[in-house]
């Protein structure tokens, strides 16, 4: 145990108690041991990703869970970095990790730490496994290993190598270390059992060669621990009371009882549960790296990836990612969510926070017959209806305007109560106004514009007479209005299942070709002068909309982050009615 984990042997964590967080499986482990006075009643946890990937919205799963269990019952979380594959990580990944864990909320004070701080001491413990008789050096190439390990229904086959003496196996390894035999020729096995229903406890590698330049030590190491090897002895050098792991480690634990037991040093208790799996994507860094690398989306930070990075960019909220991952509970069955979920519990945060704009996606010019050529006005526009705190802004109106285009209809259908020859409609804290005629472009016979008139007696309010009308719509001031770029971003994937495409399908197959759509060309109230990425807004009927980095001076970029549309809502009353 280091000096951190010492520090809290005598300190005593108390049982979780916030209502608001439901219990489950993994608190009521940890509330035994507390109670058992198990590890000095201490809770520490921590949060171990490799750095060889963006995080995904599985990962704030677990990062909430790990972070989130040692606040809940005062204990600490350390942030370690499984750095022992120096090919595949790289110094991008550490500073993207970081800053996703802090921008979910949590983080790690002074206890950020590496795997490679504790090459030399896992070294040692190779070394000390193979005076006790525990692991042996294997000459078998590593499909040989493959072949040796044997299948579920047959037994492994023990190497010829297994059975080194001690000191010929010393030598060897440390000739590994001095790096005088090549990568793959060798490597460091644990010696438990060939016949072990486990495969894992099939005498598993715990060092292998590597010559590859790594992104701390350089190139001071070129052997390598294997994860299971490494991911044990590090909670045990760190003082880890619970190891929570996600649930394909079930049938690794054995192993990491063995290791710790053998070299008779701390051992965490490990626990597993299920991992996130989320429709209408994909959950896999090897899967991301295909998409990035084949340009089918523009990088990790893209907003169709389910990177921490791109929720981020799209216009996720720390609180609703908090919220849904505590809304999905911890389980020990794999499930699928449904991404519908994950998006109910942004528009609830976005609701209460982001601020109220008017802007037209796809612009049709209004003029307004009867309104003085050079007037003009400000009206007044509530910020947030659910937060009166936020107050009003003031919103111009001159004599032309921009609506929706789809809010006009020459020849309206049944059911279409918006715009329409001869019918009127409210302008959205503004006035009624009423369509009086059309100007068309003669070749095509588009509508370019719509003539109206207005009502100067129903300014932000109901006719005085008491007549109605059966539509609001929203619009903006021609000669206010910025010029926007808008993007639309639809699932990444066009089935709920993205992996189910048939046998010997290319699962990229199933990628959505709309899942971006760029307008160009939109309109918005000149209240969005100004903002920096990040900011976010509510576009009255529109939807959640947030500034990207992508945007300049002169042109404001803003990716929908989803719309108004509650599909949860509908799902939930089905699985309740029992539809």
């Amino acid at each position: 145990m280091n000096d951190s984990g010492k520090k809290q042997e005598n300190e005593r964590n108390p049982v979780s108690s916030d209502p608001t967080k439901p219990s489950h499986f993994i608190t009521e482990i940890i509330e035994a041991d507390i109670n058992a006075k198990k590890y000095d009643s201490r809770v520490h946890t921590r949060f171990p990703p490799e750095p060889n990937g963006y995080l995904h919205i599985g990962h704030a799963k677990s990062i909430c869970l790990n972070f989130g269990t040692a606040q809940d019952f005062g204990g600490l979380c350390n942030m370690r970095f499984d750095d022992t594959n120096p090919t595949k990580e790289e110094v991008e990944y550490v500073e993207s990790i970081q800053e996703d864990v802090r921008w979910i909320g949590f983080d790690w004070d002074d206890r950020l730490f590496y795997a490679s701080d504790y090459f030399e001491k896992l070294y040692q413990f190779g070394v000390q496994l193979i005076h006790a008789g525990n692991a042996y050096v294997c000459d078998l190439s590593p499909q040989e290993i493959r072949e040796y390990r044997g299948t579920l229904t047959e037994a492994g086959r023990e190497s010829p190598y297994r059975n080194r003496s001690v000191e010929e196996n010393l030598n060897l390894f440390e000739r590994m270390r001095a790096g005088e035999f090549s990568d793959g020729t060798r490597t460091l096995r644990a010696k438990i059992d060939m016949a072990s229903g486990n495969i894992n406890m099939r005498d598993p590698v715990i060092y292998r060669i590597l010559h590859a330049s790594h992104h701390r030590t350089g190139d001071t190491w070129c052997i390598y621990p294997m994860y299971d090897y490494a991911h044990c002895l590090s909670d045990s050098l760190e003082g880890i009371t619970h190891s929570i792991c996600t649930l394909e480690f079930e049938d690794h634990r054995p192993l990491y009882d063995w290791i710790l037991d053998v070299l008779d040093v701390y051992h965490p208790r490990q626990i597993e549960f299920a991992r996130l799996n989320l429709t209408y994507t994909v959950l896999s860094k090897r899967k991301f790296i295909e998409l990035v690398g084949g340009r089918y989306v523009s990088g990790w930070d893209d907003p169709r990836m389910p990177t921490i990075s791109g929720l981020r960019r799209r216009g996720y909220t720390p609180e609703s990612i908090r919220n849904f991952c505590n809304r999905i509970g911890v389980a020990k069955r794999d499930s699928t969510v449904d991404m519908a979920l994950l998006e109910y519990c942004l528009r609830e945060d976005l609701n209460k926070s982001a601020p109220r704009a008017m802007a037209v996606l796809q612009p049709l010019r209004v003029v307004i017959l009867n309104y003085p050529e050079d007037a003009e006005e400000e009206l007044d526009a509530v910020n947030n209806p659910e937060d009166p705190g936020m107050g009003t802004r003031k919103v111009p109106f001159s004599r032309v305007l921009y609506i929706e285009r789809d809010d006009f209809r020459e020849d309206p259908p049944k059911q279409f109560y918006r715009l329409a020859p001869g019918r009127e409609v409210r302008l959205r804290y503004a006035y009624f106004i009423k369509c009086v005629g059309v100007v068309k472009d003669e070749k095509t016979g588009e509508v370019l514009e719509v003539q109206c008139t207005y009502d100067p007696a129903t300014r932000g309010g109901d006719a005085p007479d008491g007549r109605k009308v059966k539509s609001t719509l929203h619009w903006v001031s021609a000669s206010h209005a910025l010029k926007i770029e808008v993007r639309l971003y639809d699932h990444l994937f066009t089935s709920p299942d993205p992996a189910d495409v048939g046998e010997g399908a290319d699962w990229k197959s199933g990628i959505n070709p709309d899942s971006l759509k760029a307008l160009k060309s939109c309109r918005a109230e000149p209240s969005l002068s100004g903002s920096a990425p990040g900011n976010r807004f509510q576009f009255e009927r529109q939807g959640y909309f947030c500034v990207d980095p992508d945007s300049t001076p002169d042109m404001l970029v803003l990716n929908r982050t989803v719309t108004l549309r509650d599909t949860w809502a509908k799902i939930e009353k089905s699985q309740k009615e029992g539809r």
